[in-house]
């Protein structure tokens, strides 16, 4: 038995931890979800119903994307992020997301989309900075490999590119701009980006990633 990951194709969040599945080498029974129609299923074993959540063989529950990432890559070799990238892991979660939201919802949220556009911008050009050195988020990037900072980060930075284009490709931002065309190029993110057919009980299990995509 492999553990089951409830997910949604688009969602940030479960982006990431599919992300880190596929990077870690695990395997899981992909759940693909319809938000406005939410399994009882996944309900059942975590009430909150947020994407991702991770039911282990055991039936113990994983729903936090970052704690899903954690447990896919409890075998690598350089662990879990470092303090500092933890804590830029935390400003995208908090700060970055809290404006993008806006941005992107602003009839939702009654405010300035400029405004909250503006100031995620900010935060983007910290990334930009960041990537002078290694051209990685990760403070100790793994050779050929994105490190899971860079996973956790970039399916936010994508959202934020795809709400206006146009405004992100004249950001003066040349290297975040690079980091973000790669990962959307690589075979990666090929892999999770794929369109399963929303689950309903009783449907054959769906292995994720797909053996035959190897």
């Amino acid at each position: 038995m492999v553990p089951v990951l409830y997910s949604f194709r688009r969602c940030p969040y479960a982006m990431r931890a599919r992300l880190a599945v596929v990077a870690n080498g695990r395997s899981v029974e992909l759940r693909e979800i319809v938000l406005r129609a939410k399994p009882a299923a996944m309900l059942e074993v975590s009430p909150k119903g947020t994407v991702p959540v991770l039911v282990m063989p055991d039936g113990s529950v994983i729903d936090e994307s970052l704690d899903i990432m954690r447990w896919a890559g409890a075998d690598a070799y350089d662990g879990w992020p470092t303090d500092a990238d933890t804590a830029l892991i935390a400003t995208n979660d908090d700060a970055f997301k809290h404006h993008l939201d806006r941005y992107k919802y602003a009839d939702r949220h009654g405010v300035d989309p400029v405004e909250h556009r503006d100031a995620a911008t900010v935060v983007l050009g910290a990334l930009d900075e960041r990537l002078r050195d290694t051209g990685s988020l990760g403070e100790n990037p793994r050779a050929g490999r994105p490190s899971m900072t860079d996973l956790a980060i970039m399916p936010f930075v994508r959202q934020f590119a795809q709400t206006d284009r146009s405004y992100f490709d004249g950001l003066p931002f040349e290297r975040l701009h690079a980091w973000l065309a790669t990962h959307l190029a690589s075979a990666l993110f090929a892999r999770i980006m794929i369109r399963p057919v929303p689950w309903q009980p009783g449907d054959p299990p769906i292995l994720f990633p797909a053996i035959d995509a190897e």
